[in-house]
This record gives structure tokens, C-alpha cells and sequence, in this order.
């Protein structure tokens, strides 16, 4: 909810409209689970960083808020397992990252 409420909008109604639509489209069950990473992402994107950059702070943060569990951390993603261990690879993150 923070995240929603800080975020600028600065496409208005429209892009807040657009954004709750996706939500619901993209969430499992019956919790709603809003892409907040596409909010960050465009944060990222406007101060100068990488998708990379971005996609491995965020997973980092994710890891690190799952207390290190690899499978919590992987499921909260929506993701195998070994999938997020060779996004980790790939991305160089190394457990004293989200330790």
C-alpha cells in the first residue's frame, strides 16, 4: 500500500487504472498481488539504472525478507527454485548480499 501511495502517477487516473487491472489479471487466487516491481523498475529506469541492477536488488531484498530461504524466497517471486539459484548466479549474488 506505501508503495501505491508514493508513487507519482504521473500518468494520472489512467495509469493507476491500467496498473489495478494488471494487478488483477496477474494475481494467483483471490489476494490481490500488485506488480510493485514495474513501479520500481520505472524508478530505477528514471534515475539512470539498469534492468540488471534492478532486477538484482529486488531479488536481493526478496531473499533477504524470505531470512535467506531460497524456496520462500522463490515462491514469493513465483518462481522455481532453480530458476531464481541461476538468476542469482547470473546476477552475481552471493549470500553475503541479503544476509
Amino acid at each position: 500500500m506505501h508503495a501505491l501511495v508514493s508513487w507519482p502517477w504521473p500518468g494520472n487516473v489512467r495509469e493507476l487504472e491500467n496498473f489495478i487491472e494488471r494487478s488483477v489479471i496477474l494475481s494467483p487466487g483471490s489476494t490481490l498481488r500488485a506488480p510493485l516491481t514495474e513501479l520500481r523498475a520505472e524508478a530505477v529506469e528514471a534515475a539512470g539504472g539498469t534492468l540488471a541492477e534492478t532486477e538484482r536488488e529486488y531479488i536481493i531484498r526478496v531473499v533477504h525478507e524470505a531470512n535467506g530461504v531460497i524456496s520462500a524466497a522463490a515462491a514469493r517471486l513465483g518462481v522455481p527454485r532453480t530458476t531464481l539459484n541461476a538468476m542469482m548466479r547470473k546476477l552475481g549474488i552471493a549470500r553475503k548480499d541479503y544476509s
